[in-house]
Parts: structure tokens; sequence; C-alpha cells
């Protein structure tokens, strides 16, 4: 016997609802999810009409159903947003490739302009370039950094007010559970939070944050929604996942669980003498950060440093790496100094102490100016000398380029070899 829908509407029910048990049909399903979101848009007070709003879009299923619920709230409420499609493309073949494929077909379903940035663009480093420097383990610490401050990016060249992103109920309590198990209090308190961002940043905004998963999912069914299902090839070795797996088995035993996680989130207390960081701006890029530099800019130099496990772990570990780095820096230098310094050939009239030239004033027959240059130092010191834009056709002494005119007083100048006078000093 057909079940009927529990609004009395006497359809028949086609689903039991994962988050009140509710049976529905199809509309009210509809209905219910929709206005569910509605109430919450008006009870966070998310948006202002007239702002322009970016979509995070990636093709899956949460930023598809967001796109195709903002879009018919907008119509229905009269919101009088402009809404506009923001992608990133990390780079990851086999994966974001093929799904930003689907957001393109979201951009022509629902009439929104599409904005996509790359990591190559913005970083010069595509996810793939990065699993190859720093392996399967840590690389969704670089992806998360990367991808948070590319919307940040991206959202400031399309001049919008806010960013909107597609973080629903169980991304939130997952969240809440990786931050207890990690006893980071500041991403804590921070991560319930309907909207985030401080003064002179864009605001990013969870129109989802009480929709469960399986809702998104039915939804998306039910309105046969395109939306690419495929997860990221590097994502089963992030930590989340482990939050993931036991947030689904308290999830069986107790459906509300996710429910009253965020709850728990959001009315968890800090005793007053803790001292939690306050966002501020990086004086690199500019951008909001909690520290001086950003994770960003830190992982960054880390990747074009060849340290890509510099930003992993503690700051008093990236500073260490960051010592021996310059360290090992500065010892090639000296290097570098000393060689070209025991094979430069400035003529100043003394006699050579390595033997090289003879000290009558003239130069020797090792030396014989410009022409024979080269002859004399090694093929370091050659490449010196191309590497850092010194003329090869002149050889310039103490400040004076002999030409033809001039070769008899460039003559009457001894070489002084490897004394050490006029050496090149490098520094980077």
């Amino acid at each position: 016997m057909p079940v009927l829908c529990k609004t009395g509407c006497g359809k028949n029910a086609v689903l039991k609802r994962p988050k009140t048990g509710d049976v529905l049909c199809k509309d009210c399903f509809f209905w219910a999810f929709e206005t569910e979101i509605h109430y919450t848009i008006i009870k966070g007070n998310l948006f202002k009409s007239g702002d322009a709003v970016a979509v995070a879009a990636s093709g899956g299923k949460d930023s598809t159903v967001l796109a195709h619920v903002l879009k018919t709230l907008n119509e229905r409420y009269d919101y009088g947003l402009n809404l506009m499609l923001l992608s990133i493309d990390e780079g990851i073949t086999g994966y974001r490739d093929d799904s930003l494929e689907t957001v393109k077909r979201n951009r022509d379903d629902y009439e929104m302009s599409l904005k996509i940035l790359s990591y190559k663009d913005l970083y010069g480093w595509t996810m793939d370039e990065i699993v190859e420097q720093i392996g399967r383990k840590n690389n969704c610490t670089f992806c998360g950094v990367f991808r948070r401050q590319a919307l940040d990016r991206g959202a400031a060249m399309l001049n919008v007010k806010c960013i909107a992103t597609g973080h629903n109920a169980d991304d939130i309590a997952e969240t809440v559970l990786m931050n207890i198990l990690r006893g980071d209090i500041a991403r804590l308190k921070r991560c319930t939070a309907i909207s985030t961002g401080s003064e002179g940043t864009i605001p990013r905004v969870k129109p989802l944050k009480y929709t469960y998963e399986k809702e998104i999912v039915m939804y998306a069914h039910y309105k046969k929604l395109v939306y690419f299902s495929t997860e990221c090839i590097f994502a089963p070795n992030a930590y989340r996942g482990h939050a993931r797996a036991l947030l689904k088995d308290l999830e069986k035993i107790r459906p509300s669980c996710i429910m009253d996680i965020i709850y728990s989130g959001e009315t968890m207390a800090v005793k007053e003498d803790v001292s939690l960081p306050s966002q501020r701006t990086c004086s690199r890029c500019k951008f909001v950060s909690s520290q001086e530099v950003c994770k960003a800019c830190v992982l960054l130099e880390g990747l074009n440093k060849g340290l890509p496990k510099l930003g992993i772990g503690k700051s008093s570990k990236a500073k260490r790496m960051l010592d021996e780095y310059h360290a090992k820096q500065q010892m090639s230098i000296d290097e570098l100094n000393k060689e070209f310094q025991a094979n430069n050939c400035i003529a100043k009239g003394k006699t050579c102490r390595s033997g090289g030239c003879k000290s009558n004033g003239l130069i020797s027959n090792d030396c014989q100016g410009n022409k024979n240059k080269n002859e004399h130092l090694n093929e370091k010191a050659n490449e010196m000398l191309t590497v850092y834009l010194l003329p090869d056709d002149e050889c310039i002494v103490n400040g004076i380029s002999p030409t033809d005119n001039d070769q008899e007083n460039f003559e009457e100048i001894a070489c002084e070899g490897s004394c050490g006078g006029g050496s090149i000093s490098i520094a980077f």
C-alpha cells in the first residue's frame, strides 16, 4: 500500500527526509528544501538587494544545487541579486578538467556569467606538479590554502559583495570534529559561522549550512540537475576523510547528530583568558591572514625554493628549514665569489701573486687584453659572465674599456690575476 505525503496534499510519498524523518512527495520535498534555505538566508541576513554575488562553482552536487536554488529563490522572492559563477582550476588531470565542463553547462543552463582562475596562472604551479614535489601526504593542505585565496582573488576581480559557497551541514559538522580532534580552538569558533570575513575583506556565506548532504543529492536527483560526481583523486589521503567516516557512523545511530554537532560548535564557549589569533592582512600578498605572512605565501615560497614541506607543521620548523636553506645558499655564493676572484684578471700595474703576469707594468703573454680575456678564465667564470650580463667582448679594467684608439694605454696596465682586486661579489 503506497504511503501518502505527510503534508496532506494527497500525493504518494517518494522519499523520507533524512533530516526530519518526514515522508514527502517530490513537490512537497522541493518546497520544504527550498523554503529552509530561504529561511537560512533571511535569518542570517546574507544578501542585500542589488548585491553582486559570486557562487563558488566546482561542478559538484553542492555548488550545482546552490546555484540552482539561489537562482530559483532570487526570482521567487525578488532578492535583486546579480549572480555569477566563479570556478578554480587546480590543475588536477582527470578530475578538475572534466568537472569544469559541467560548470560550463551550468553557466548555460542558469544563464550566469562564468570566471575561471587557475593555480598555474595565479601561483605558477598546478596541483599535479605540487603532488610530484610533496607526495600524496599533506597535498590537501596546499590545495585548500591556495583554493581559499584563489576565491578571494577571483571575487576581487569580479568586484562582488560576497562569495556563496556550497558548504553543507555535513561539511560543517566534519570541520567541527576535525578542530576538536586537533584542539584548534580558533578555527572551531569560526567554522560554524554562517558568514566569515574580517573588515575590508570579501565575506563568504553558506546558504546550505543547515542542509544535509543526503537531501542535496536527493534534490539534484529528482530535479535532474547535471553535476560531476567523481571524487578528487587525492581526497582519499585527506585527514577530513577520517572525520567523515566517524560522522557517518554516528549518523547511522543518531540521524540528528549532524545538527547536534553544529549547534555544539555554535554554543561552545572559550575562556576569556585564552588568546585567539585575529584576522589581518598578509604583508606580502595583501589578502586575509591570521599571521604576518599568510599560509599561501609560505607554501608558495617553499615550492619555489625546493622546500615543498616548508609550510607543513609548526612555524618553528619552517624557520629552521629557511635558516638551513639560506646558510647553504651563502656557502654557494662564497664559493662562487672565491673562484671568480681566483680567476679574475684585473690590471693594476702590480705583480700577480698567482705568478701569471709580469711585474714590469705590461700585460703578460697569458693576458692579451680584451681579445684573450676569456681564455684564462675557467668555465664557471665564463658562465658567470654570461649569467650576470657582463660584456664579454670588452675587458673593462678599473672602469676603462679598451678600444682601438686607447689600446696602447690599456697595454701599459699590468694584470693582477687572482690577487683579488676588482672581484665580483654576488648575492641573492
